[in-house]
């Protein structure tokens, strides 16, 4: 099996170029050799690479930015995804594609399901929608997997934001009227080998149907209880921080707004692919260990 993986050098792409290993010839791009912001070259490169699976992990992903480059988001974000539908159904390649829980505006007060209706309220939100939409319209055959609050070890994020800032400062204001499931990037690259190996037999057997998934770690918290995990889990000694304060998001104007619920329902994806996740707090544990390992090295 040949398997392409763009954003090769993004939190989810590195996780990806060693969770597929096992399945196959992995061919990981990053954005020289693959610019989603040029549609126009991605069709030589499916045609020249040929693969079997394309699990894309590139993506714009700069919320706040993305406000004042909506439409070079939406390049990225939805026209370009839409070219690698398009080749991955002339080359019979399954596609795996991540999404967001930014398509939903989070009133709704319980975790958001496959067939909630989107309605994103921002920018970057309406961009990934513009990619769900036009994965479905080219009918290649498709798995489309929204995440939330993704994080990893490596690369710029809230763990990596908040540890630094621990050690810098003695207080920090943290939101905590949004509510979501931390999601490591490890464990999403894992799952979704599982989910290549599933579909390619079921491909083969002429059984496999397309769709949309919701993908993270389990349980819930707010940006707050995130970062009293992180400190929490931190020598004192190594911090500076002595105060953590919660504030509501009226206290953090950012120019993209926030869903105040990013919670989503992963039942369809454990029904589907027998696979449960693992609580955010037991993975945030094990990729705070792997930072640690990290610095010492």
């Amino acid at each position: 099996m040949r398997l392409l993986v763009t954003g090769a050098n993004g939190q989810v792409g590195w996780e990806l170029a060693r969770s597929l290993m096992p399945l196959g010839e992995v061919i990981a791009v990053d954005r020289a050799r693959c610019d989603l912001s040029r549609p126009d070259t991605i069709a030589a490169l499916i045609q020249d690479i040929r693969p079997d699976v394309v699990v894309n992990a590139a993506a714009y992903t700069a919320v706040d930015k993305a406000e004042q480059e909506e439409a070079l988001a939406t390049v990225i974000n939805g026209t370009a995804v839409g070219v690698l539908a398009q080749e991955a159904r002339k080359a019979n390649a399954l596609l795996i594609h991540y999404s967001t829980d930014y398509v939903f505006d989070g009133s709704k007060d319980k975790p958001y399901v496959e067939d909630d209706v989107p309605n994103p309220v921002n920018a970057y939100g309406r961009s990934k929608l513009a990619g769900e939409i036009a994965i479905r319209q080219a009918a290649c055959d498709y798995l489309i997997l929204r995440t939330t609050w993704v994080y990893a070890a490596r690369g710029n994020n809230f763990v990596k934001t908040i540890l630094r800032l621990a050690r810098e400062r003695d207080e920090l204001s943290i939101v905590a009227d949004q509510f979501g499931a931390p999601t490591w990037a490890r464990n999403i690259a894992d799952a979704t080998a599982h989910m290549i190996r599933q579909a390619s037999l079921e491909r083969r057997a002429e059984q496999f149907t397309s769709g949309i998934f919701n993908l993270t770690n389990s349980g819930k918290t707010t940006w707050h209880g995130f970062a009293q995990a992180i400190v929490a889990a931190q020598s004192p000694a190594s911090l500076k921080l002595t105060k953590l304060n919660p504030i509501p998001t009226t206290a953090y104007p950012l120019p993209a707004k926030r869903p105040a619920n990013s919670c989503l329902d992963a039942g369809e994806f454990g029904k589907r692919f027998g696979l449960v996740m693992p609580s955010w707090e037991n993975a945030l544990a094990c990729c705070l260990s792997e930072v640690v390992l990290k610095e010492n090295v």
